[in-house]
């Protein structure tokens, strides 16, 4: 695994997001994903893909500006500001947010094991 290797799969995954691609977001979240959301709350992969299945969740813009990554054995830890435009639940947002998402390497591909996401103010 290489920084390079992270960086696509990010790419993958913004672009999965925005398109609210259930098929690309199932194979890039491990099956034991825990993620830590804005609102406090641990989501699994499972809760993640329904928000898109039911429409809770649409990306209209989503700029990622990456702040670190780490590569330690098969894992990688990377840190990010995403500027992001959107609605949940029918509600329209604009903010930022600073995430943590950590990849792992399976025989089936680098996958997102866990992660968090926080609104800030930079």
């Amino acid at each position: 695994m290489t920084k390079a290797d992270i960086l696509n799969q990010e790419n993958k995954l913004y672009d999965a997001i925005k398109e609210s691609d259930i098929k690309v977001l199932e194979e890039l979240l491990h099956d034991d994903l825990l993620f830590l959301i804005p609102s406090g709350d641990v989501i699994t992969k499972e809760i993640d893909l329904q928000s898109y299945r039911d429409g809770n969740l649409k990306i209209r813009e989503l700029n990622p500006h990456v702040e670190h990554l780490n590569i330690i054995d098969d894992v990688a830890v990377i840190t990010l500001i995403l500027e992001l435009k959107g609605n949940y639940g029918g509600d329209d947002f604009e903010s930022k947010f600073r995430y943590i998402r950590v990849w792992k390497t399976f025989p089936s591909g680098i996958k997102v094991i866990g992660g968090s996401g926080m609104i800030v103010n930079c």
